[in-house]
């Protein structure tokens, strides 16, 4: 079951470098469980969550869509690199976390200004009705 369950981790985790990579609207917003959440940090190295602000709220389809489409349509994506570090899945198979290295960079369409995402996340996934779901998600952190 482990490794199994690490394919299908690796599989969402690849969908979403796939969604970023042609800003699929649809196929990212697919990756979400309704009770998502995604708490970031003020910089990359604010290891201390009591610095951390929550953008987005929990997730909202409507509301995480526009603000992705917000982003699509005001920056042009330059690379996105990502690279999995670990795979850890519960004993009961339908849970898991992946650390995942982040190395995505947008360029701002009217000005230029670059707008990097880098660092390294922790992804949550639970298992529902036999479908992987991102429910957690931590904002880009230096290690």
């Amino acid at each position: 079951m482990g490794v199994q369950v690490e394919e299908q981790i690796i599989e969402i985790i690849n969908r979403e470098t796939q969604a970023w990579d042609n800003q699929d609207i649809e196929k990212l917003m697919s990756l979400f469980h309704p009770d998502m959440v995604w708490p970031w940090p003020r910089t990359a190295d604010s290891h201390d969550p009591m610095n951390w602000v929550l953008e987005l709220g929990r997730f909202d389809y409507e509301r995480w869509k526009k603000g992705w489409l917000d982003l699509f349509a005001s920056h042009r994506l330059i690379h996105n690199k990502r690279k999995i570090q670990k795979i850890v899945v519960s004993r009961e198979g339908d849970g898991a976390f992946a650390v995942v290295d982040v190395d995505t960079l947008w360029k701002r369409l009217d000005d230029g200004k670059d707008f990097h995402w880098k660092g390294r996340a922790c992804k949550i996934y639970t298992k529902v009705n036999g479908v992987w779901k991102m429910i957690g998600h931590t904002g880009l952190l230096n290690y």
